[in-house]
C-alpha cells in the first residue's frame, strides 16, 4: 500500500480500480460515495501524507466539517472516474 500512496497518480489509478470493483459489486453513487469518505477518515487518522497532493487534500479535509469532507470524497470519485 505505501507504493500505491507514494506517488498520486498511483494512488489515484488505485482508487479507479477500487470504484470499478464497487461497480460490478452492484454498489449505487451513493454507497460509492460513502466508502470514499470512510476511506478519507481512515487516512486521515492513520496515514501520513506520502506526496505534496496528499499533504493539501488532508489539509483541506482537516479544515472541512463532515458535509465539507464527504463533497471532498465524492469529488475524489469524479476525479478517478474520468481518469
Amino acid at each position: 500500500m505505501s507504493s500505491v500512496l507514494s506517488n498520486f497518480d498511483s494512488w489515484k489509478e488505485f482508487l479507479a480500480e477500487r470504484l470499478e470493483q464497487g461497480k460490478r459489486l452492484g454498489l449505487d453513487e451513493e454507497a460509492i460515495g460513502n466508502l470514499a469518505y470512510e476511506i478519507g477518515s481512515f487516512l486521515d487518522e492513520k496515514v501520513d501524507p506520502k506526496n505534496d497532493e496528499q499533504r493539501m487534500l488532508k489539509e483541506i479535509w482537516d479544515v472541512g466539517d463532515e458535509n465539507e469532507r464527504k463533497t471532498i470524497a465524492r469529488l475524489m470519485v469524479k476525479l478517478v472516474n474520468h481518469h
